[in-house]
């Protein structure tokens, strides 16, 4: 689900827009692709889908069998023209426009009332298995090409010449000394524009700036501010217990000075987006990004002055000391947000993003330490839409947009590969990664986190600190108005089921896991 509609300084997000991920939107098929998973706004999407490879009809418009009967024959007369133009057209030269695809998907009508998703289940349930054996024809393909280094240096040249490749030994987050310039003393941090838009983090720089010029390190007549970025990244889905994990983990002594849960840099803000539907605002310079981590490098500086009997002269030649602060960030939209690339690059004829986020991360960073946090997909969904959408909330309104948005996917895997409709967005094998199942996370919670703080390689915790992190109470749980509204309909959790079936046994194969199948569920 994307997340371009969070508010920043906040873990409640008030607006969510949701779309089945790498779907063609009507309006914009011929453009670009939609890179979320679930769309589902407040207008009528399938109104406006043209009818240019599947018949896909709309459902406000099915009030009665005849009129199901003249959109059918209609739709049918539209197709036979446009078999015959295209040999026409072409003559014999090309043959036809419209190619044979594998599998035929019978129209989908959508229900009207509240008890034909019910009846209309079986009916669904057989299309989508159709559906599932293109996904399943589409599943191997050949692994994405990382771009070559000098490529992705060449697409950014800025962060690459603000972050160094090599960072300084002895000290566990990935931190550097940098050339301080007196005059940016004046107005320190005042330009930050993660500041405009969370209070906390302005208070945080508001208390920096006070003592900031006691922590400069002097060398050579010049002066450097220790600079840092995240040792580790939580990535994963909204609803997926990310936020939980994130505070919990600030309970260990050595993770600590976090300022923000969720810059979401990497994949919006650094290309000028906060949401993508309010279009394009302001580019956030790398120098704010790292901003958020002064606080860390502040401490981090306080230990190596401590440490350091010869001063700061032994640790800029890079003789190692013991500084084991770590910081890290949480932004879920780093395993699957690439859509800038669309905004971006719209007039190009590419069907994917040439670069990812995890590109960028891993040429600066390829000992990044990456934490995933993944969820029964099934679930995962539902509890999506329970969260982020505000109002008119049902079992059977859900049911509906799974429809809608299945047949939009269903669009989409027609023209396009199945690359192309969910972008590839995996991460190197090279980085350090833990995958964790938040049903795992929920049933063996201390087990868990001992587990990340094993990745981590942080030490455990004292026992007093472990009672307070496990009697922690969960973050974002479900509301009691959402559990009001009940469970999915089975009808729903029977298609989504069915329609995820490939992709977790994809998962399951590439972590040689075959609990991320969640077949138990």
């Amino acid at each position: 689900m994307s997340l371009s509609d969070c508010r920043y300084g906040s873990n409640t997000q008030t607006e969510h827009s949701y779309s089945l991920r790498s779907l063609p939107m009507a309006e914009n098929y011929e453009k670009r692709l939609v890179s979320t998973l679930f769309e589902f706004r407040h207008t009528n999407v399938t109104e406006n889908l043209e009818a240019k490879w599947v018949p896909l009809l709309s459902r406000t418009n099915l009030q009665s069998i005849s009129k199901v009967k003249v959109v059918s024959f209609l739709m049918g007369l539209t197709m036979t023209f446009l078999i015959m133009a295209s040999y026409i057209l072409t003559w014999d030269r090309k043959g036809l426009l419209l190619t044979p695809l594998p599998y035929q998907l019978r129209p989908v009508v959508m229900p009207t009332s509240t008890a034909a998703p019910e009846m209309s289940s079986e009916k669904n349930l057989g299309d989508i298995k159709l559906l599932v054996k293109i996904i399943s024809s589409k599943l191997e393909y050949s692994p994405r090409k990382v771009p070559d280094e000098e490529d992705i240096v060449g697409t950014d040249s800025h962060l690459f010449s603000v972050i160094p490749r090599h960072f300084l030994r002895g000290i566990k987050s990935p931190c550097w000394y940098e050339e301080f310039s007196s005059e940016l003393s004046t107005d320190l941090y005042r330009r930050n524009l993660f500041t405009l838009r969370s209070k906390s983090f302005k208070t945080v720089c508001d208390h920096l700036r006070t003592n900031f010029h006691q922590r400069l390190h002097y060398r050579g007549g010049k002066q450097f501010r220790l600079r840092c970025l995240p040792f580790f990244y939580i990535i994963g889905q909204p609803k997926c217990g990310t936020t939980d994990l994130f505070h919990r983990l600030l309970l260990h002594p050595k993770i600590k000075f976090n300022t923000m849960k969720e810059p979401h840099w990497w994949t919006r803000k650094r290309f000028g987006y906060i949401r993508f539907k309010d279009g394009f605002q302001e580019n956030f310079p790398v120098e704010d990004y790292l901003d958020l981590f002064d606080l860390a490098a502040q401490n981090i500086q306080d230990g190596i002055s401590g440490n350091s009997s010869g001063g700061h002269r032994t640790l800029i030649t890079g003789d190692a000391l013991p500084v084991n602060v770590l910081t890290g960030e949480a932004s879920a939209s780093t395993m699957w947000d690439n859509q800038a690339w669309s905004y971006l690059h719209g007039d190009r004829e590419e069907t994917q993003p040439p670069f990812l986020a995890q590109d960028f991360i891993h040429t600066l960073q390829p000992g990044a330490k990456i934490i995933i946090m993944l969820r029964d997909p099934v679930e995962r969904l539902y509890s999506d839409y329970l969260y982020f959408k505000m109002a008119n909330k049902s079992a059977e309104d859900f049911h509906q947009k799974v429809l809608d948005s299945v047949q939009l996917f269903q669009s989409c895997l027609y023209e396009r590969s199945l690359r192309s409709c969910v972008y590839n967005t995996s991460l190197s094998n090279a980085m350090p990664i833990l995958v964790l199942r938040l049903e795992d996370y929920a049933e063996n919670l201390k087990g868990t986190i001992n587990k990340v703080f094993d990745f981590l390689s942080v030490g455990p915790l004292s026992e007093q600190v472990e009672a307070t992190l496990t009697k922690r109470p969960m973050s974002n749980t479900r509301r009691a108005a959402d559990k009001n509204l009940g469970p999915m309909l089975p009808a729903s959790r029977d298609l989504l089921r069915e329609f995820h079936q490939p992709f977790n046994h994809k998962l399951a194969s590439v972590l040689d896991n075959k609990d991320f199948l969640w077949s138990n569920n």
